[in-house]
């Protein structure tokens, strides 16, 4: 007998039922496959180093297609809870899934340290998988977040070295290969995602449950207050009580080109990734714009991957059942010549007009580039400047606040900027009402004739849609710092006048402004706490303390006006 007087195959089949239902009520959207499955835990996989790491096996029962691969996930986050339940739906869908914890993450041996070991660690988890009796056939890899950037640590160095136990197919979620770009994004630190994320990993690995599951709602007191912490070094021990090895290292180095970053960024080897690729992004993921860039990489490197990206934040829960069903039909297509419904290689979601388009590729065919000036009075349009500036002032002791933009928190939707833009740190620009549509393809890149009174500055530009009602709605945005530690290598030169042509890539978007709608252009210098604020030293962003205020100057001269450069469609 079972429990409560239920039999053994009652009690299977409630269990069955349960995992069903709530697999269901995590995936919205998404019907579960016609597999019951089997898990069995805790499975020990050992390291080249002896460190043993812990990982379950999700086995669908039943015939299914031996053709299928046996699908790979490597994570941190746990093997249970909402983050299994896409590893359990590709089970239900007939695939194999072996769902690892990294090292020093979840009963896995040996310490945690971001990105640094998932190489040698992945690679040595594909030669074991390759190595049991339950496994037959190929090998895929699944993963969100930093689930993807243990597929991209792998793939490439298997296949030039070990090409018999590399992946034969990778399913790459909002993620990218190299973390410490977004760390540092364009010179800026991005502090809310990583000082957030810092503190969701260091409670996960003492295990305080409690605080962990209270913060997943958005940022705790203690983390909004570690936000305002001087020195930046000081934010782990603000946010959590203690130093955290890896924030240490990321605050302390501030350049790229750091042999610490260098060696955990997989970027330069992507195009060498010759196995199937399906992607998945969102409009307003962390991840964007590099993710995108690394499509650009494979296509122009003869590869043909395919591309999905809808009106999704980094943890939007729309996008769950979409993900699921996209590399079930994927891996089906590959592996056991299933038909697919997939029209094209890239599946785009356009905001505005809300609608998905099949592409042939990304940015799609007909974008031409559209520049629009930044006039002394305020508007934006076609016409040269004749000259003149616009001033502000940025206080990083009263730091413009980040209002919205990409970020860890599942609400990371367009927002009304309207307040926002009526500080005194924050500059506008409107184009006229547009008669007809405009849609914008790609990344919008502005290009600002600028000077500051300190030695360091940043430059925030967000391009808003513009309704006749008078809302000013984010489409996208992006940031860079000039006169930083990090960012000697690429400032550019000042003119005999102190300003220099600074050029900031915008986060890619596929937007349609709609006829009666504007295109509006606002400036600052900072979006305080997405991004550390610049305190105007050039200074080590680690230790700096003291605050400067800065006077800010964007030139309208017309030998090198400043513009939006915006890459607009033509269907």
């Amino acid at each position: 007998m079972g429990i409560a007087g239920v039999g053994i195959d009652g009690v299977s089949t409630l269990r069955q039922g349960l995992g069903r239902w709530i697999q269901a009520k995590t995936i919205k959207g998404l019907e579960p496959g016609p597999y019951d499955i089997e898990v069995r835990k805790d499975l020990r996989v050992p390291m080249d180093d002896g460190v043993v790491l812990l990982a379950d096996l999700i086995t669908p029962l039943g015939d299914t297609d031996p053709r299928l691969p046996t699908v790979v996930i490597r994570g941190p986050y746990g093997r249970s809870g909402g983050v299994a339940g896409s590893a359990r739906a590709l089970a239900r869908e007939g695939f194999r899934v072996l769902f690892q914890s990294c090292r020093g993450t979840w009963g896995s041996g040996g310490v945690f340290t971001p990105q640094i070991d998932e190489q040698r660690d992945g690679m040595a988890t594909h030669r074991w998988v390759r190595a049991q009796p339950w496994h037959t056939g190929p090998i895929a890899t699944y993963g969100a977040s930093y689930m993807g950037f243990t597929q991209w640590a792998v793939a490439a160095e298997l296949e030039r070295t070990d090409p018999d136990n590399a992946p034969n197919a990778l399913c790459l979620l909002v993620t990218m290969p190299d973390f410490g770009a977004i760390t540092w994004d364009n010179g800026a630190f991005s502090m809310r995602n990583a000082l957030g994320w810092t503190q969701m990993m260091d409670r996960m690995n003492h295990r305080e449950l409690l605080p962990l599951l209270l913060g997943l709602r958005g940022p705790d007191s203690k983390l909004r207050k570690a936000f305002d912490v001087l020195p930046l070094a000081a934010g782990d021990v603000a946010a959590n009580g203690r130093k955290v090895d890896w924030y240490q290292d990321w605050i302390a180095r501030e350049d790229l080109a750091d042999q610490y970053w260098t060696q955990q960024s997989h970027t330069a080897s992507v195009p060498e990734v010759a196995a199937p690729i399906f992607m998945v992004t969102g409009w307003y993921d962390i991840f964007l714009p590099w993710q995108l860039r690394n499509y650009a990489q494979l296509v122009e490197a003869g590869r043909s991957p395919r591309l999905t990206v809808g009106p999704w934040a980094h943890q939007s829960r729309g996008m769950g059942a979409p993900t699921i069903t996209g590399t079930v039909e994927f891996l089906k297509e590959q592996f056991a010549d299933a038909p697919t419904t997939r029209v094209a290689p890239v599946r785009a979601f356009r905001t505005g007009a809300d609608e998905w388009h099949d592409l042939a590729t990304w940015p799609p065919q007909g974008v031409s580039t559209e520049s629009l000036f930044l006039q002394p009075s305020g508007r934006l349009g076609s016409d040269t400047p004749a000259g003149g500036s616009t001033t502000y002032v940025y206080d990083p002791s009263d730091p413009t606040p980040a209002l919205g933009g990409p970020s860890l928190d599942p609400k990371s939707d367009p927002v009304d900027n309207t307040e926002h833009e009526r500080r005194a740190d924050v500059v506008v620009f409107r184009g006229d009402a547009l008669a007809e549509p405009l849609t914008v393809a790609g990344e919008p890149v502005a290009r600002i004739r600028f000077r500051s009174s300190r030695p360091s500055a940043d430059l925030f530009v967000r391009i808003c849609d513009v309704h006749p009602d008078g809302r000013a709605m984010t489409v996208c945005d992006g940031i860079r710092r000039i006169g930083s530690v990090g960012t000697k290598a690429t400032d550019p030169e000042p003119d005999s006048e102190g300003f220099r042509i600074v050029e900031v890539r915008l986060w890619p978007t596929f937007h349609e402004f709609v006829a009666g709608h504007r295109v509006g252009i606002q400036i600052s210098s900072g979006a305080h706490p997405r991004y550390a604020r610049n305190p105007g030293s050039g200074e080590p962003a680690a230790t700096a303390t003291t605050l400067h205020r800065a006077e800010q100057e964007i030139s309208h001269e017309s030998a090198t006006p400043s513009c939006i450069d915006l890459p607009t469609w033509s269907r």
